[in-house]
């Protein structure tokens, strides 16, 4: 037989069940706006009922119920939808930041605007062709020299602004691996707390509930996938890398890498390898710096060396009005002082490489004349070592363009003696110098005894700037030491023109050693580099580079905001999507309040029933 008091037993259950369910939903409501909250709801199931099936019991009609029990307090989420979201979160943040940097890159072109670097270069190629149709005058002397003045100072703040950009990213990319590390250590513990609060029998929902707001802060920084199979060791992972395992978390460093603008590489602390994320905020912050601004101030720097190089060869062999030669147009200045190139570059105190810019061969070549030589030259590429096949039938022309098309980091053209010009270009890999030939070689005799370049074929008489005095294996000694690095950044015209603008050549020599007044060779020459095939590469000319450039800002720009216009609909649909399973609906809430207070009221009236009953038991009945 049930006890008397089982009623009692049965309506305290309930009273403490509806008063459960009524705070669970205070709970939900004072959390509405927290975020990565998500709504809470209790499971209630009926309590274990007297006489089970397997036990002795008296003869009665059936079991009987002992009222309510408070299973568990679970939150409302789906797993599968979070790890939906987690996924296409790295995306959004990825080309969020891509769009908000490169909207940044684009004003700086401002093209068409007139204070553009092509508007002024264009006026600088006028104020020679001016000069070459009054090789006499002062005035358009001073044009020259003026308008080289707003071409280079415009280079400079182009330069500047780029750098700054530059700048600006790598201190987001500091911020971020902070930021990494620090979720990656608070993620760690909340696993550690969560555990030892499973292993009570509890469900630790709030715990999980900060875990997972985490989990998808950092999915925002780096593209991360999360491992839920073990219970006991909540897992983090990032590019086949684990981030978090347990409470231990794994953590990032910034290590310094050579020739990189003072700025580093990620690593992990633990083993020391490289740390590689392609997605998030971090991966576009390390692909815009390390590969679009760095490309950009690359392009940047080769276009305002060639263009600096190419006007000093024309200056330096004409003649200004004052019967000057010899002078620069363009300040250039060295990356090191010794006159082969050599330089210590590990720091050890030991010269042991070569920075050579430009190799000149000593052999006047036609162009459109058959070479009838066979033969492998071999360059430095971004990836190791680029071969370029030559056949007898080429032309002179035809070996140029195959070299220039290939994508070794050395390039070719003809200068205005028609001897050939090999010419280093800014270099792919981080850890490898700009501006400098690291390898040239040549199975025949094209770059030796036609050029005039190598003193010999084979590997034996390869140049290779892995050594001091490099040079000495050339067959001449024409060649320039590499440039200080980031050459527009201190570009400006010579000096020694500013003061004296007479000086400005426009003529060559005549025989007799001096400038004639109608003498405008120089000037014509050039005016024409404008147009005339000299770019390094595969931009030919410098209309060429600025029209590139610009376009491919343009469409780099406009990927950005597309890619992030559609991931933008994307997280909205699923945020909406979560929102509706694991956001908390106030109304709905207070709905639910009313009815556990009603259920809670009818508990405590049956409460009272059950006490009126045991009360006429006790006291009423007499014996």
């Amino acid at each position: 037989m049930a006890s008397s008091f089982a009623g009692i037993e049965i309506g305290k259950r309930s009273i403490m069940a509806h008063s459960t369910q009524i705070q669970t939903a205070g709970h939900n409501i004072s959390n509405a706006d927290t975020e990565g909250y998500s709504r809470q709801r209790v499971n209630v199931t009926t309590f274990e009922p007297l006489y089970r099936p397997d036990l002795e019991r008296a003869e009665v009609a059936g079991q009987i119920g002992q009222g309510p029990a408070e299973q568990s307090i679970t939150r409302l989420r789906d797993e599968l939808l979070d790890t939906r979201i987690i996924a296409q979160t790295n995306e959004e943040s990825y080309w969020g930041t891509r769009d908000k940097y490169y909207q940044m890159i684009e004003e700086i072109y401002n093209e068409p605007i007139d204070v553009s670097v092509r508007t002024n270069m264009d006026m600088f190629w006028q104020a020679w062709q001016e000069l070459s149709v009054y090789p006499d005058s002062d005035a358009a002397r001073q044009a020259v020299v003026t308008r080289g003045e707003s071409l280079t100072n415009t280079i400079n703040q182009q330069y500047r602004s780029l750098r700054g950009i530059s700048d600006q990213v790598n201190s987001d990319i500091i911020a971020t691996v902070d930021q990494v590390n620090d979720y990656s250590r608070q993620i760690a513990a909340l696993n550690g707390e969560i555990v030892r609060s499973k292993a009570m029998g509890d469900n630790p929902n709030d715990l999980m509930d900060r875990r997972d707001l985490l989990v998808e802060k950092l999915a925002n920084l780096v593209n991360v996938t999360i491992d839920r199979k073990d219970p006991d060791e909540f897992m983090v992972h990032t590019n086949g890398h684990v981030l978090v395992q347990g409470s231990v978390p794994r953590q990032i460093e910034i290590e310094e890498i050579l020739d990189n603008n003072g700025y580093g590489k990620l690593v992990w602390s633990d083993t020391g390898d490289d740390a590689v994320f392609k997605g998030g905020q971090l991966g576009a912050l390390i692909e815009l710096r390390d590969k679009d601004l760095r490309n950009q101030l690359q392009s940047t720097n080769t276009m305002t060396l060639n263009f600096m190089d190419l006007v000093n060869d024309v200056h330096r062999a004409g003649m200004g009005k004052n019967n000057v030669t010899g002078l620069d147009f363009f300040t250039e200045h060295y990356f090191v002082e010794n006159a082969n190139g050599n330089y210590d570059r590990d720091g050890d105190g030991v010269e042991e490489t070569s920075y050579i810019f430009r190799i000149s061969g000593t052999n006047g070549l036609k162009k459109n004349e058959q070479i009838g030589l066979s033969g492998t030259m071999t360059f430095n590429g971004p990836d190791g070592d680029v071969n370029v096949v030559y056949y007898p039938t080429d032309t002179v022309e035809t070996v140029i363009n195959r070299i220039n098309d290939s994508n070794g980091e050395v390039k070719a053209y003809l200068d205005r003696n028609n001897n050939l010009v090999l010419k280093a270009t800014s270099a792919n890999e981080i850890g490898n110098p700009d501006f400098v030939i690291r390898h040239i070689e040549d199975s025949g005799m094209f770059l030796s005894g036609y050029a005039g370049i190598l003193s010999g074929s084979g590997a034996e008489n390869a140049y290779d700037f892995n050594q001091a005095d490099a040079v000495e294996i050339l067959g001449t000694s024409n060649f320039s030491v590499a440039p200080i690095m980031n050459p527009a950044e201190y570009v400006e015209v010579n000096q020694r023109i500013i003061s004296d603008k007479q000086s400005v050549a426009a003529a060559f020599p005549n025989g007799q050693g001096f400038a004639d007044p109608a003498d405008a060779r120089a000037a014509v020459e050039i005016a024409s580099i404008r147009n005339t095939k000299v770019m390094i590469g595969s931009q030919r000319t410098f209309d060429d580079y600025f029209a590139d450039t610009v376009t491919e800002i343009g469409l780099k720009g406009e990927q950005s905001a597309n890619q992030l216009a559609s991931q933008n609909a994307i997280m909205n649909d699923l945020r909406d999507l979560r929102d509706s399973i694991s956001g908390v609906n106030i109304d709905e809430e207070l709905a639910d309040i009313i009815k556990f207070q009603h259920g809670y009221n009818a508990a405590a009236k049956f409460v009272s029933v059950q006490d009126q009953l045991l009360d006429t038991i006790i006291n009423r009945l007499k014996v």
